[in-house]
């Protein structure tokens, strides 16, 4: 049988991935979330973005882990004409700090704690520490992810006694709908620029951030529709059940 091979150029094909929105050299990471009350807690976060209580606070809640203390071997050289920004590969390890913080869905504000740890003991002294900073009078609707200190017995007890804190946690694998992961980014970029000799260092350059970020604070608005996030999140599960169905009908074959 003959075979008849065509040379196709690497322009003709960049063409024709571009014209198809082909981007083969991309990729990234997902989860859907397999919770099975995933609607109810995804409404009920949804609403506190899009319709928040009267006379009450929205704080989306977490804990930034490993925010590391790395001391660059070299400095740095500055952006410039003709080239980037530059770091060296290699570093000395200081330590890690955890932050603890609250954002104000209305405000942009944040409440913080820093600490050594991230057990139940942290995360309990940071919910009264924002028992102390907020007005009395105002109920407290936090929104919190699924970790295991967050639901502790000890923090439980706790929030039985206090009736103005609310409890409203994520979907499992859904920590995208916690708006305080988007200044967590922020605050990455900012450490990772920077080089630090120790923890007390890192401590000092986060807490200077912070201030400056209080004294302008800023907002992450909820714009995206529940309806139209639902229908995408569907749509990729349909999807996925067509891969998973296919990997399954190829692994009967081969067996």
């Amino acid at each position: 049988m003959t075979r008849v091979f065509f040379a196709i150029s690497p322009a003709s094909v960049q063409r024709l991935w571009a014209a198809s929105d082909i981007k083969p050299h991309l990729s990234r990471t997902f989860k859907l979330s397999n919770d099975k009350r995933f609607e109810e807690k995804f409404w009920d976060v949804i609403g506190l973005y899009l319709n928040p209580p009267d006379k009450a606070l929205v704080l989306c809640c977490d804990e930034k882990s490993q925010c590391q203390a790395l001391e660059r071997t070299q400095p740095g050289l500055p952006l410039g004409i003709g080239h980037i920004r530059t770091k060296t590969h290699d570093y000395v390890r200081h330590g890690t700090l955890t932050l603890f913080a609250a954002l104000n869905y209305l405000e942009g504000k944040l409440i913080t704690r820093l600490a050594a740890r991230h057990r139940h003991q942290e995360w309990l002294a940071f919910l009264k520490t924002i028992d102390a900073e907020t007005p009395a009078d105002l109920d407290i609707h936090i929104i919190a992810d699924n970790y295991a200190t967050h639901k502790h017995p000890a923090v439980t007890r706790w929030l039985d006694r206090h009736a103005r804190f609310h409890m409203h946690y994520t979907p499992t694998s859904s920590s995208w709908m916690n708006l305080v992961e988007r200044f967590f980014r922020d605050l990455t970029e900012f450490i990772t620029e920077k080089s630090f000799a120790s923890t007390r260092d890192l401590a000092d350059a986060i807490i200077a951030f912070l201030a400056a970020r209080n004294e302008n604070p800023r907002r992450y608005v909820w714009k995206a529709k529940g309806e139209e996030i639902l229908r995408k999140i569907n749509a990729a599960r349909a999807a996925l059940a067509v891969v998973q169905s296919e990997s399954n009908s190829i692994s009967e074959t081969a067996h």
